[in-house]
């Protein structure tokens, strides 16, 4: 058995999820049957989850089918853009099984529905009920390798819907979890999870082994590493999430619970984990009075998400997304609230369950940015991360700054 894990084993079943990028060539694919081939000759029963092939562009992404869609009649309804997403994984799914076929291996393709996976009927971002995983029981206990179009599930109704952003990572953690497999290993483009943004910090490490609290802050906090809700799923089954590269052989980065065998991992002694930073953020202050005191319940109504909230007793200080300030200013004006903004923030986080209850790691943050002319407008904590809104301008230095104040660089 794989011993990298370091689990107990209640079942040989190991859930594989191969990202758009790892399934757009020929060639790609071969490398990811290659991963799937390896798992059973270690003596796993691996259940694959597909994405769409390539990304925008691609003749099968699903961007491409959206705007094929949508260059004929742009208001497509909700519920007949599901149905066309969801060809996107469908076709790849049909794909890597005929090439696990034409490598003499028997191999079943199954849709999200098929696979098990029940959700409500908010299209375009479903919510799960249940997973049913009975066929693909039934599959692996015919030796037949399941090939599961990811992103999509179906209603109690029997239409098709989709999981929303990140979604072949949350079909394949909810798998995982509904068969409590062994694992759930996530391949993409990348040997792992990083200290940092590469294109940012040049010397950013791989990190062997994250929590999952952390991991779902990297990736809460800006980093592109893999979706908030598949790790929600994962800790709540305890299934070991590992994130690897199909194109190397690179052990990837492993996120589990946070325990003693974890703290014990390290070859120094960082406070921090990684570094991740969030671009185009509005900083938004907003004057109350007695007759203002719902304005954020009409915020939250409006579906407008709010961050780095700081409250006082004549005003609050919130940040929004840049993609968002339009729907708000008009709820603010609709309301006669006084307000005022900062566009063009970015908000960096640093990371790391050590952090918890050490004194003085604010004061190194703000001392580092100090000391290299960076202005923090706003912070803000909680027991694994502190976050400070900056110049989106300086946003980058003061990645970096922050990467060598807790020398991340020495990290492994």
């Amino acid at each position: 058995m794989h011993d990298v894990y370091e689990r107990v084993v209640i079942t040989n079943i190991i859930v594989q999820k191969f990202g758009g990028t790892s399934v757009s060539t020929s060639e790609r694919r071969n490398m990811a049957v290659s991963k799937v081939v390896d798992a059973i000759e270690q003596g796993f029963m691996p259940v694959v989850v597909v994405s769409a092939i390539g990304r925008s562009g691609d003749p099968y992404a699903t961007d491409t089918l959206i705007n094929f869609a949508k260059s004929i009649y742009k208001d497509t309804p909700k519920r007949e853009l599901d149905i066309l997403m969801s060809c996107g994984e469908i076709i790849s799914s049909v794909i890597f099984s005929n090439v696990l076929m034409s490598k003499g291996y028997k191999s079943k393709v199954f849709t999200g529905g098929q696979a098990g996976i029940i959700t409500d009927d908010n299209f375009g971002d479903a919510e799960i009920i249940r997973v049913e995983p009975q066929y693909l029981i039934d599959a692996l206990n015919q030796n037949i390798i399941p090939v599961v179009a990811g992103f999509q599930g179906i209603t109690v109704d029997g239409d098709i819907t989709t999981l929303g952003r990140g979604g072949s990572d949350t079909t394949a953690a909810l798998l995982g979890e509904a068969l409590k497999a062994y694992a759930v290993e996530i391949y993409t483009d990348v040997d792992g999870i990083m200290t940092a943004d590469p294109r940012i910090v040049s010397n950013a490490h791989i990190l062997k082994r994250i929590s999952y609290n952390e991991v779902f802050q990297l990736a809460e906090q800006g980093a592109k590493v893999i979706h908030p809700r598949a790790v929600e799923i994962a800790m709540r089954g305890n299934i070991p999430l590992v994130i690897k590269n199909t194109m190397s052989d690179s052990p990837g980065t492993i996120i589990t619970q946070y325990n003693n065998v974890y703290n014990n991992i390290y070859d120094s002694d960082n406070l921090v984990t990684g570094i991740a930073n969030m671009n185009n953020r509005v900083q938004v202050i907003i004057e109350l009075n007695r007759d203002d005191k719902d304005i954020f319940g009409k915020i939250a109504e409006a579906k407008i998400s709010i961050d780095l909230i700081n409250v006082f007793p004549d005003r609050k200080i919130f940040t929004i997304s840049e993609a968002d300030l339009s729907k708000l200013e008009t709820l603010l004006k609709e309301n006669d609230v006084k307000y005022a903004i900062k566009k063009n923030c970015s908000k960096v986080s640093i990371i790391g369950n050590r952090i918890r209850g050490v004194p003085g790691v604010m004061a190194r943050i703000i001392k580092a940015l100090s000391d290299n002319n960076i202005e923090i407008f706003q912070t803000a904590d909680s027991h694994n991360t502190i976050s400070c809104l900056v110049s989106q301008d300086k946003a980058d230095i003061a990645v970096k700054v922050l990467h060598d104040e807790f020398k991340l660089e020495s990290y492994n």
